[in-house]
């Protein structure tokens, strides 16, 4: 069994990467009084602390005129993002927050009191129960609050910390005094200089705070907890205080605090259960492969043999040793037959291609520690990058797999290649990003950064898949070994397990069960604003789903075969896709356990998201089922005698 100690041993050392990051993400040091910036980000919806349901989907700006937070004097200004942070719904602006390095200071205000009216009360309350966190950024890292793992008793950092709270009785209370306490770590030879290395928020409910002149504030005990009325006005003042305290955390490893799984023992089940489990599908595909092909390969190149001596009339053969030509040796004259709708499956083919390298290259890169947690959005940015720079290869394999098909319409197909998939994709993307926008969300992604992608895909992507179809076209059609029949053969009727639903079932059903319990754990990620970290296991997942998709279309493709239906292209393509439609049911799923929503926009989004998701990892699936199913036929064909 040294296939799982192997990637036991991946993981082991996948798993402590993250504390490794790249070189150019340089540590900020202060000096004691120096001024250290506090950023705002977007408010996220979250895990509910009531029912521990997610009932929103879509962020608010900060500066969301309803939520009357103190702005800075010449107004918030932008923070620079990366591309992939602006996709994924960040919108980092500067704040008049003071913080001064080393100086605790207590009961601050930063502007007078707010006058929240009846609208925008009613706005807030319904974001408080909703479970909205407030997120701030002290040197790039996330202001958190402390929570207890109700598994493991463990305290970790959950970035964010929560807009207000619903108490006990039912009353929506609003937190408008937050402690912001900085852990920083002394730095250089003399320890002169100081940096941020840990930020925790711990917000409260103060009815009795008010502003005094000069930034002070007067904050009460606390025994008032701030009610929003909904029927007149109400007025607010906004407080804080900062403290600062010293930690022996270095600044490589800041952010292993806020790295959290609620029971890891779940991921090493997971793991080890898949391992063996495609162990076991391997030792499966290897017994036909080496036993019942074996065994059918020398039958048949035996009874070819024997027909040519009787020709011959130099041999005489018994009747026992006469047999007819059986299973899917019949077939060898129409199996590389050219599929239905040949230039659809090329390029779906090419696209799959260009996404497996993507996918496969970002989540190295990621285990590796490349892509610093601190470097917001990087992973995105990276992952849309490669996608482009691998339009080449996505155009390369649509092209020689046309030619290989028989295609002619090659002009066709490299103008498709790279307008079909990523256009289907965009147009989804920005119709659903309409909907952001009317809600009035600031995760909507702007008019600039759309103008931005369409940019890079028509600038990079398109040309180096234009080129990547030239070059395939230019290149030989992978000859088949065997020469392909005039008339069709008549296909006889299958079995009702090799029918076309119940076989396509059964093949995406299995890599499916290899990812399903990892895909609970970057549902909650993306959903709940947490921190996906685990990306060595990921790695492995993703290698587990890899062999599994391509053993199963095996298995699927030879039954076929055997059972002489020779139309196994589309057929083991969709089969393996199907992995796809699985992971969007399993988003279903988690809609029905995890998810509340009361209106139709945060639905709508959902499902559309999740429908996305699940059809790239369809062409994914897709793509790497077929070609395993095409080398696996050109091997078999390869080594058999047809006269």
């Amino acid at each position: 069994m040294r296939v799982p100690s192997i990637l036991t041993a991946t993981a082991l050392v996948a798993g402590s990467a993250h504390a490794f990051y790249l070189p150019g993400v340089a540590p900020t040091s202060f000096e004691k009084d120096q001024r250290v910036p506090l950023n705002v980000n977007s408010l996220t919806p979250s895990l509910s602390h009531q029912d521990d349901q997610i009932h929103a989907v879509v962020a608010y700006d900060y500066y969301h005129s309803t939520f009357r937070f103190c702005k800075p004097e010449k107004g918030p200004q932008w923070v620079r993002e990366s591309l992939g942070s602006i996709i994924f719904g960040d919108r980092i602006r500067t704040s008049p927050f003071e913080l001064h390095m080393g100086r605790n200071e207590t009961c601050k205000s930063i502007c007078d009191s707010r006058a929240f009216d009846e609208q925008a009360a009613r706005f807030v309350r319904s974001r408080i129960s909703e479970g909205y966190l407030v997120n701030i950024l002290v040197d790039g890292l996330p202001g958190a609050e402390q929570v207890r793992d109700g598994y493991t008793g463990e305290v970790y950092s959950s970035p964010g910390f929560p807009l207000g709270r619903v108490t006990e009785q039912g009353d929506v209370v609003l937190n408008n005094h937050w402690d912001i306490v900085v852990d920083y770590h002394r730095a250089g030879l003399r320890g002169g200089r100081y940096r941020v290395v840990g930020v925790l928020v711990q917000a409260h409910s103060d009815a009795d705070a008010r502003r005094i002149d000069g930034g002070k504030a007067e904050c009460g005990n606390g025994k008032r907890e701030l009610l929003l009325n909904e029927n007149g006005e109400t007025k607010v003042t906004y407080t804080y205080s900062v403290y600062w305290r010293e930690s022996k955390t270095a600044w490589a490893t800041r952010w292993d605090k806020y790295f959290h799984v609620e029971d890891p023992k779940i991921h090493w089940f997971s793991l080890i259960n898949s391992t063996i489990f495609v162990v076991f599908l391997l030792g499966m595909v290897s017994t036909i492969l080496l036993r019942a092909l074996r065994k059918d390969i020398a039958r048949y190149n035996r009874l070819d043999n024997i027909n040519l001596d009787d020709l011959s009339g130099t041999s005489a053969v018994g009747e026992d040793d006469i047999q007819e030509d059986s299973g899917w040796k019949l077939v060898h004259g129409d199996v590389f037959r050219s599929p239905r709708h040949a230039l659809l499956l090329s390029v779906l083919l090419g696209s799959g291609a260009q996404l497996f390298l993507m996918v496969g290259f970002t989540v190295l890169f990621a285990m590796l520690g490349f892509l610093s947690p601190s470097n917001r959005g990087f992973l995105t940015t990276v992952g849309l990058l490669l996608y482009t720079i691998f339009g080449f290869v996505g155009g390369y394999v649509s092209a020689r797999s046309y030619k290989t098909f028989g295609g002619e319409l090659w002009k066709v197909n490299m103008a498709t290649t790279p307008l079909l998939v990523p256009g289907t994709v965009f147009g989804l993307f920005f119709l659903m990003n309409l909907m952001v926008w009317a809600k009035g969300s600031s995760g909507a992604v702007p008019l600039s950064t759309m103008l931005a992608l369409i940019g890079i895909w028509f600038v990079i992507s398109v040309p180096l898949s234009l080129g990547g179809s030239w070059f395939g076209f230019k290149q030989p059609a992978i000859e088949p070994p065997t020469r392909v029949n005039q008339i069709p053969r008549q296909i006889p009727q299958v079995s009702r397990s090799l029918s076309l639903w119940p076989s396509i079932m059964m093949t995406g059903v299995l890599p499916f069960c290899a990812i399903f319990v990892e895909l609970y754990f970057i549902m909650t990620s993306l959903w709940s604003s947490r921190i996906y970290y685990m990306f060595g296991f990921l790695f492995v997942v993703y290698g587990l789903m890899v062999l599994t998709t391509a053993c199963t279309t095996v298995l699927l493709v030879y039954f076929m075969l055997c059972a002489e239906d020779y139309r196994w292209q589309w057929r083991a393509f969709v089969g393996s896709g199907m992995t796809g439609v699985y992971v969007f049911v399993n988003a279903l799923g988690f809609w029905a356990m995890k998810i509340s929503f009361g209106g139709m926009v945060g639905t709508v989004l959902y499902v559309g998201y999740c429908a996305l998701i699940g059809g790239l990892v369809g062409l994914l699936c897709g793509t790497i089922g077929f070609f395993a199913a095409f080398f696996f036929s050109m091997r078999i064909y390869k080594s058999i005698k047809i006269d």
